[in-house]
């Protein structure tokens, strides 16, 4: 070894500093050649990696994402932690984050009584930023695209131009769910959980409504919620629940989550009805105890976990520089019909 590699021990480990001091570059240049990312000439390239080698350089993750000027860190953003949707997005997100080597800092915004402000320190410290629904305000995205900060919304409010954008379809699945119910004799409609103003739910409940006027069926009653507490869901089931002996009392309470229709399935047992012959309930997520459930609940099937990996690896396009233009992508969903609106039981199987 030359006297460029110096008197160095040989359980010290060598640094980008030595590499990039052998190949006659700067740092930045040995982390994208390392990488594969970003620009480097292919003589350049050739010249670092001998350099690499004939060290026995082992990058560090956090060697690498400091030459970058990176934090080896990204964010996520959510509303809230608690229920099994939000676990199940999660979850995705942080196991495609580990695969590509990168660490996770999870705020949820319930509570932070400024949230706009833990959001922007958050993206001062990490090398980009996933944001959940309506957690960020538009003033605040617009703040992190103008600072080039690497953004990924998913299932937001509204349309937003500059961050990578990942959204479920509604429509559609609405539409085949509403057209079931319709075929199972349904005529007494009830949407719980909306409409709220979001895009997601406002979608789902345009589509009922369509579906039931193309079928000369009234529009039916909206209730949304005052929370999504399991207090406040329950207090909301119980309230369209309880009075049974109107001649318009639904024949159907379609949810806008399934954490709603599980605590309609739970209010309904409590007051003696028996689902689905008294009334049907849908949800809406295919949570994991939706088909666990008594009965098992009718729903739709979303992506979550697909969606929370989808977001970790558009991020890290977005970081790595290995795309520049923003994305939008619509993951597919489907209705997976169980005993809850009335079904013949084998389809809980499904």
């Amino acid at each position: 070894m030359d006297d460029q590699a110096g008197s160095r021990p040989e359980d010290t480990p060598v640094t980008i500093y030595q590499v990039a001091q052998r190949a006659g570059v700067g740092i930045a240049t040995v982390s994208r050649a390392l990488r594969g990312t970003g620009s480097v000439g292919a003589r350049t390239r050739e010249r670092i990696l001998l350099a690499a080698r004939e060290l026995n350089f082992v990058p560090s993750r956090l060697g690498v994402s400091l030459a970058e000027g990176r934090h080896a860190a990204n964010g996520i953003v959510f509303p809230s932690l608690t229920g099994p949707y939000f676990g199940e997005v999660l979850l995705g997100y942080e196991e495609a984050a580990a695969e590509l080597g990168r660490s996770v800092i999870v705020v949820a915004t319930d509570g932070l009584g400024s949230a706009q402000e833990h959001i922007r320190d958050l993206a001062g410290r990490v090398d980009g930023v996933v944001i959940y629904g309506r957690t960020a305000e538009s003033d605040v995205v617009a703040e992190l695209v103008a600072e080039h900060k690497p953004t990924v919304l998913l299932a937001p409010w509204a349309d937003v131009d500059g961050p990578d954008v990942l959204t479920t379809e509604n429509t559609r699945s609405a539409r085949e769910l509403t057209e079931h119910l319709l075929s199972h004799g349904h005529r007494r409609f009830t949407y719980l959980g909306g409409p709220t103003g979001g895009r997601d739910i406002d979608e789902r409940w345009a589509a009922l409504v369509g579906t039931l006027a193309a079928a000369g069926v009234p529009a039916p009653l909206p209730v949304p919620l005052s929370g999504y507490g399991e207090a406040e869901l329950y207090v909301a089931a119980r309230a369209v629940l309880a009075d049974r002996g109107r001649p318009d009392a639904p024949d159907v309470i379609v949810c806008s989550h399934d954490e709603v229709a599980l605590a309609v399935l739970l209010a309904a047992r409590e007051l003696g009805l028996t689902v689905p012959d008294d009334v049907a309930v849908t949800g809406w997520d295919d949570v994991v105890t939706a088909k666990h459930s008594w009965p098992p609940l009718t729903t739709v099937r979303q992506p979550m976990r697909r969606m929370g990996g989808m977001a970790a690896r558009s991020l890290d396009e977005l970081i790595s520089g290995t795309r520049t233009t923003p994305r939008h992508e619509v993951l597919s969903t489907r209705p997976v019909i169980r005993e809850s609106c009335g079904n013949h039981p084998q389809s809980s199987r499904r």
